[in-house]
């Protein structure tokens, strides 16, 4: 009996889990292929590896297992996008949100349009758009609607479902390439315009405005320092006129605490500073530096146990309504949006960092709804808005319970949010509509993509739900995904060579078509009516599409990450539409 044999009929049948675990190694191993910026992915090189091995193997893998991994994948998928998915509905995201629809319903109809004229049926249309279009998700969400079509039989739809593998496979290396090729070579080269010049100009642009004098300062990272006393002038004043001199003079420089004789005394607005003692000092880098601790203090010097005391940086959701806005503390009003103007009745960082309850503490870092916002003296603070605090743990912890609610950094995900998430999606695509006869169905692919958009804008707004760390989303949605077309490709390996045969070398020229004529037709929008920076906007291009590689062209190509300031809104709006197109298409094509 020959080894291969030996495999298949002592360990691969038997044990078919052991056969999908070899798969993935193999399909992860491919992945790391990788040419300059372009690489074929642990996705694609799973189904790769999955149709190789399944050819020889020839073990079909039933049961429920596609379905559980494709349903978390796609559910952390709408987790993950979810928050820029509902700010693009916004006005602000509106140009992009038209931009992307561009993109993917001329991607669709493209798709719909060549697999007709070359007579797929539904199983080789959805693969030529999932590859055409590099989503893979299509060879998911495809092989569920084709399952659910009137009058299909399960052989007839296993077979149609085989054809969706083959024909992502043969289409999406050249999915891949195009973009990154016409993106960051063809496009700027015909409009005879230096994408890195370009980027440079912009990146330049971004940083006046960033230095815009109404724009105010931002916060750094602060700095702790130790300075001994020897200065006679500065020796009588208590900490508490030390720390309202500075708030005078607009500078963050707070004593933490101080060492006298030996013995070390913790912060008290009310100690009486003294010749000798040495002072822990933590401030804002620029502060300390214009404050010149060294010829009002003293000499500064190192003090290990003085310096360390317990720091911690703690998520807080602002949950204190504004105390000057209208019917006062507790009342309705709240604070404006970012970047409004600040004012009586508005919160900004600039009047936040003068609480009383705020000495000693710094805000790292600002978000709202999913977007990290780049933390200014200006910026409005809105009920719901996560603050990362950092300072002395005391401290910290003090001013969390004045703001709002603290949000303990966890490594555990809530696996109640999420397992009802997932439930509730299924049941949101398990109703069908009838039309014509034929019911007509979201699918609980579908379902579970859609409720996962909603249950990440609701973490987005209260973060105090639904944990899921960005570890645990990422095993979610890769090993999810990597599941499932392992098994698609293990599944479909022995009908891969009859299957392309099926299909015809014209299969590439389609799929190259698929890929192409939404760039250019997206290109054409964005640069001719919407007048977008052209950095932005093959970002945006590749956004769109959800292309990874062009992506990273784009960057080695402008050397810069500029491009990517264009990508995000587009990239969670194609996700959501060419995932969704699985189905469309396959209604189109039966």
């Amino acid at each position: 009996m020959a080894w291969t044999d030996w495999l298949r009929t002592e360990i691969f049948r038997p044990y078919p889990e052991l056969l999908i675990f070899l798969t993935i190694a193999v399909g992860f191993l491919l992945g790391r292929i990788r040419y300059k910026s372009i690489a074929l992915g642990a996705v694609t090189g799973c189904l790769v590896a999955g149709l190789v091995i399944g050819s020889q193997a020839k073990v079909e893998i039933d049961g429920p297992i596609k379905s559980v991994f494709f349903l978390m994948f796609l559910f952390a998928l709408g987790y993950d996008v979810g928050p820029q998915f509902f700010r693009a509905l916004r006005k602000d995201g509106l140009p992009q949100v038209v931009l992307a629809l561009i993109v993917c319903v001329t991607g669709l109809a493209t798709a719909w349009a060549f697999a007709a004229l070359a007579g797929y049926g539904p199983g080789l249309s959805a693969g030529l758009l999932g590859g055409g279009l590099t989503q893979s998700a299509v060879i998911g969400v495809g092989a569920d609607a084709i399952a659910h079509l009137p009058g299909i039989d399960a052989g007839e739809a296993r077979d149609q479902a085989h054809l969706i593998a083959v024909a992502y496979a043969v289409t999406y290396p050249l999915g891949t390439v195009l973009p990154a090729l016409l993106l960051a070579g063809v496009l700027p080269r015909l409009l005879h315009r230096d994408l890195a010049a370009e980027s440079a100009v912009l990146a330049a642009d971004l940083e006046a405005a960033e230095n815009d004098p109404d724009a105010g300062e931002g916060y750094y990272k602060h700095v702790l320092r130790a300075y001994a006393v020897d200065v006679a002038a500065f020796a009588g004043r208590t900490i508490g006129d030390f720390e309202a001199e500075q708030k005078a003079a607009g500078r963050r420089v707070y004593i933490t605490r101080l060492r006298r004789a030996g013995e070390i005394l913790e912060h008290t607005p009310g100690t009486r500073i003294e010749l000798g003692d040495v002072l822990a000092v933590s401030a804002v880098r620029g502060d300390l530096v214009s404050y010149d601790a060294r010829t009002h203090i003293g000499m500064e010097t190192d003090d290990f146990e003085l310096l360390a005391y317990r720091t911690e940086s703690l998520h807080v959701v602002v949950t204190e309504r504004n105390r000057e806005g209208r019917g006062g503390r507790g009342g309705r009003g709240t604070v404006a949006a970012a970047g409004g103007p600040s004012g009586p009745g508005v919160r900004t960082i600039r009047t936040l960092r003068h609480e009383e309850f705020m000495p000693g503490v710094f805000v790292e870092e600002h978000w709202r709804a999913g977007a990290d916002l780049r933390v200014r003296l200006d910026s409005t603070v809105e009920r719901g808005d996560t603050l990362v605090l950092t300072g002395p743990r005391s401290r910290v912890q003090a001013a969390a319970e004045r703001l709002g609610k603290p949000v303990p950094t966890s490594f555990a995900t809530d696996m109640v949010w999420i397992a009802l998430g997932l439930f509730l999606g299924g049941c949101l695509g398990i109703p069908a509509l009838h039309a014509a006869g034929a019911p007509l169905s979201l699918s609980t692919s579908t379902g579970a993509l859609l409720m996962g958009l909603v249950f990440g804008w609701i973490r987005s707004k209260y973060p105090t739900y639904g944990n899921l760390p960005s570890a645990a989303q990422w095993l979610m949605g890769t090993l999810g995904l990597c599941v499932f077309v392992t098994v698609v490709g293990l599944n479909a390996g022995p009908s891969f060579v009859p299957g392309l045969r099926e299909a015809g070398w014209p299969l590439l020229f389609w799929g190259a078509a698929v890929t192409t004529v939404p760039l250019l037709a997206g290109f054409a929008y964005g640069h001719f009516v919407q007048r977008l920076p052209l950095p932005i906007l093959l970002g945006a291009l590749a956004g769109a599409q959800t292309t990874t590689a062009a992506l990273g062209a784009l960057t080695e190509r402008a050397r810069s990450q500029i491009p990517a300031l264009g990508t995000t809104v587009p990239y969670a709006l194609g996700n959501i539409l060419l995932t969704m197109w699985g189905s469309v298409i396959v209604l189109l094509r039966q």
